[in-house]
C-alpha cells in the first residue's frame, strides 16, 4: 500500500484483529511488516501470530519507532498510559491513527511529541469481513496525505467517510456501536421465531436473510426506509399488526435513546482523558 511501509498495532483486542484480518485479506500490507503487542496476555499475541503471521516484537519501543503508521487500538481508559509509555518512541515522519472511542485528536496530541500527525478513526467490527463503516477526522498536524492514507486503509475494509471531529461522538454511537444493536435485534427475532414454533436453525436462517435482503433493498434502491416500510405494510395485515406493537412498545424511541446514550458515553470517556492529560 502506497504511503505505508510498516504498521504497528498498540493493542491486540478484537478491533485490532478485525483490522488485521481485513488488511491482510485485501493484501494492503504483508504480515512481516505488521507488528502487534499488548500490555498483558502473551497468549493472545501467540494466537494472532499463529492466525495471521504478524510480528510479535521483543523490542516494543523499536517496533513503534520503525513504524510509519502506528494504530492505537487500546481501550479509552488505557490511552494515556500507552502513549506515556511509548512517548519517546514516537517521532515526526510517522502518523498515529487512533481507534479509541471518545478520545479526541487533541487529547492524543497532548501526550506525544509535537508535530506528529494524528487521525481519529471510528470503524466497527464488520471490518473483519471487509464491510466496516468508518468515519475519519484529522488532528492539528495531519495533512492531506495522512488523511488519504487512512482513507485508503479503511476503504479497503469497508466504506470510509470524512467528518469534522465534533461529529465523531455521534459516529461512535451510530455506526461504532451499531452492530451490537443489530445483533441484539436478531437475537430477539430468533427467539420470537422459536417461541412462535420454528426451530432455532430455521429462525436463524430466516432472520439473517430477512436482514440481508432489507439492507440490500435500502442500498440498491436508495429509497427512503419509510417508503419501503409502507410498501410492505398492507392495511389491516400482519405487518401492520406487528408494527403497531413495536410502536406501542416505543421501539423507535428505544433505538434513539440507545444512540444518544452511547454518544453521551463517548463524550464522557473523552472528557476523562482530557482532564487527566492536562
Amino acid at each position: 500500500m502506497n504511503g505505508v511501509q510498516r504498521i504497528c498495532f498498540i493493542g491486540a483486542g478484537s478491533m485490532s484483529e478485525a483490522m488485521l484480518a481485513g488488511l491482510l485479506k485485501n493484501r494492503l500490507i504483508t504480515a512481516d511488516r505488521v507488528s502487534v503487542f499488548n500490555r498483558h496476555r502473551r497468549e493472545r499475541l501467540t494466537e494472532l501470530k499463529k492466525s495471521y503471521g504478524v510480528q510479535i516484537p521483543e523490542d516494543r519501543g523499536r517496533a513503534v519507532s520503525e513504524a510509519d503508521t502506528v494504530i492505537l487500538a487500546v481501550k479509552p481508559k488505557d490511552v494515556q498510559e500507552a502513549l506515556t509509555q511509548w512517548k519517546t518512541s514516537f517521532h515526526r515522519g510517522q502518523r498515529i491513527i487512533s481507534v479509541a472511542a471518545g478520545i479526541s485528536t487533541e487529547a492524543v496530541e497532548r501526550l506525544i511529541p509535537s508535530g506528529i500527525p494524528v487521525i481519529r478513526a471510528m470503524p466497527n467490527t464488520s471490518c473483519t469481513i471487509g464491510q466496516s463503516a468508518t468515519a475519519l477526522c484529522t488532528g492539528r498536524w495531519a495533512g492531506p496525505e495522512d488523511l488519504e492514507v487512512a482513507r485508503r486503509l479503511f476503504s479497503a475494509i469497508g466504506s470510509a467517510v470524512i467528518v469534522e471531529e465534533e461529529a465523531m461522538d455521534s459516529v461512535t454511537a451510530l455506526s461504532g456501536s451499531g452492530p451490537a444493536y443489530i445483533y441484539f435485534m436478531v437475537e430477539a427475532l430468533e427467539q420470537a421465531g422459536v417461541e412462535a414454533g420454528l426451530s432455532k436453525e430455521i429462525a436463524r436462517q430466516l432472520s439473517l436473510q430477512t436482514l440481508f435482503g432489507a439492507a440490500h433493498m435500502l442500498m440498491e434502491t436508495r429509497e427512503e426506509p419509510a417508503e419501503l416500510r409502507r410498501r410492505v405494510t398492507s392495511p389491516g395485515g400482519t405487518t401492520m399488526a406487528g408494527l403497531e406493537e413495536l410502536k406501542r412498545k416505543r421501539f423507535d424511541e428505544a433505538v434513539k435513546s440507545a444512540v444518544l446514550r452511547a454518544k453521551s458515553r463517548s463524550r464522557e470517556l473523552g472528557s476523562l482523558l482530557g482532564q487527566e492529560a492536562k
